[in-house]
């Protein structure tokens, strides 16, 4: 059998595989790029439209990033980090739009102004200090505070309606929020790559097989799922973008980086709306507080979504228990990835998490008027029969091995890379999408050392990601530059 020799595979049709591929396509259009992906299309898992929240998160209205200390002050940190690293994925954007390589922007990104909403006198007050903490900041100074009946029932008409009035509410906004259809975007990047010499997308091929030669290159196998055809791939860097499927290949690498992972799956399903006259009540992003013991991917919240060019609402994420790391996966997957290195840490997590394990499976036997009811807290007036449940996407938590031998649960994303650079893999889940860029960026700089530190790769990056190289949470001129641009060039402003 032949060998189909490449410089790069990248394993999942995904956003993250497709950033990665079009920043290199970008960067050194001489490289042969291979694209394996399982399904028969790309961008069918977790960066399918329906399956994710779609929010550009920037820190705007996520509570979560914004976690309240001991002394009932407010850190900002994260929140400051995540609004900085979404700036580089509209930078990114906004260069492949200018060039003609993704097309009109409203097919995948929407301004949608970005709202928190809260009730009770604690957190009101808590929403208060959070905006006077964030305002103080460059990257927020665009935000709004109210408690005004009038200023909601314009931000907000379905939220505040018929509300009791006694009821104490506040909210924050910001207009330039957008909401972002990955899976547009995602086909949108792959459609171009596949115009382009040396780049090569193989569907509904699974990899069976992955090891590392002693020159130090990687052997691949992947099956045909249609034709049962086997190839071998053979390539100097592979990238394992395959969502929920990517720690199982990570386990296959054998790389010594791996060692002590695990993951904690966690299903998702969306409350939809999709009549008109509803739909056309609500043009923005609504975020609450999540409930006590839910895992911060549980946030609920109110979402405009314009999916495949058709707008809806949708309410959750209601988040459940499952074993699956993928939603087309297998029951076993969770039990498939159960290692001696990574036994301990997994056990520890499932005993010092057992209160967020009996949320998930109480959130699964939720009845469909338990969930509308959850949706009145944001919409009072909803109607049982105007929503429909569907199925979200999955998301595999990262189990992180401690120092002390231990597991920690983690909430956002992770790189884990070879030590030679010559593979790298992307755990986890929230923010996910929304910083791609900054965590593809972060994939080259690791993996890519040598070849970044030339002048023409150096000149190249600045064109695609202008404030390549600083602090975008440091220097205000840059930022106002920056932001002025990508609002423009990406209709947001």
């Amino acid at each position: 059998m032949a060998v189909r020799q490449a410089d790069v595979v990248l394993v999942g049709g995904g956003v993250m595989s497709a950033t990665l591929g079009m920043m290199l396509r970008q960067l050194d259009p001489s490289l042969d790029i291979v694209m394996v992906e399982r399904l028969d299309h790309v961008a069918h898992e977790s960066t399918d439209g329906w399956n994710n929240a779609g929010t550009g998160h920037a820190g705007y209205c996520e509570l979560n990033y914004t976690p309240e200390t001991d002394d009932g002050d407010v850190e900002i940190a994260r929140a400051l980090q995540i609004n900085a690293q979404f700036e580089v994925s509209l930078q990114f954007w906004s260069y492949l739009v200018e060039q003609g390589i993704l097309p009109e922007p409203s097919t995948f990104i929407n301004r949608t102004p970005h709202q928190s909403f809260v009730w009770g006198e604690k957190d009101v007050a808590f929403l208060k200090r959070r905006y006077e903490r964030l305002k103080e900041h460059h990257l927020f100074r665009e935000m709004e505070y109210t408690e005004s009946p009038d200023d909601l029932s314009e931000w907000m008409p379905l939220v505040v309606k018929h509300r009791d009035p006694m009821q104490r509410v506040a909210a924050t906004r910001i207009k330039h929020g957008s909401d972002v259809d990955f899976g547009s975007l995602t086909r949108s990047m792959v459609k171009w790559l596949e115009t382009q010499p040396n780049f090569e997308l193989m569907l509904s091929s699974p990899v069976h097989y992955i090891d590392q030669r002693d020159n130090g290159r990687w052997k691949l196998r992947v099956k045909n799922q249609k034709t049962g055809e086997l190839t071998k791939l053979e390539a100097g860097f592979v990238f394992l973008g395959a969502g929920g499927g990517a720690l199982p290949l990570l386990q296959k690498s054998g790389i010594d980086e791996a060692r002590g992972y695990g993951g904690f799956p966690v299903s998702g399903q969306w409350l939809v709306c999709q009549k008109p006259d509803i739909v056309e009540q609500h043009d923005s992003k609504v975020y609450g507080k999540a409930p006590i013991g839910a895992p911060p991917m549980s946030v609920p919240h109110l979402d405009t979504r314009i999916i495949n060019g058709e707008p809806a609402l949708l309410f959750g994420p209601f988040a459940g228990f499952t074993t699956r790391f993928l939603k087309q996966g297998s029951v076993f997957d969770l039990f498939g990835s159960v290692r001696a290195t990574n036994l301990r840490p997994m056990l520890s997590v499932s005993k010092s998490n057992m209160d967020l394990t009996r949320y998930l499976i109480g959130e699964v036997f939720q009845s469909h008027g338990d969930r509308v009811e959850s949706l009145r807290n944001f919409f009072p007036d909803a109607r049982e029969d105007d929503w429909k449940l569907q199925m979200a996407g999955q998301r595999v938590q990262i189990i992180k091995q401690t120092p002390e031998g231990g597991g920690k649960l983690e909430f956002g994303t992770e790189i884990v890379a070879a030590r030679d650079g010559s593979l790298a893999a992307l755990l986890g889940a929230s923010p996910g999408a929304s910083t791609a860029a900054n965590a593809m960026l972060n994939v080259i700089e690791r993996c890519f050392p040598e070849k970044l530190k030339t002048d023409q790769w150096q000149e190249r990056m600045k064109e695609l990601v202008p404030s390549y190289g600083q602090s975008l949470v440091n220097d205000e001129q840059l930022l106002n530059r920056v932001r002025e641009r990508t609002l423009s060039t990406l209709k947001l402003g």
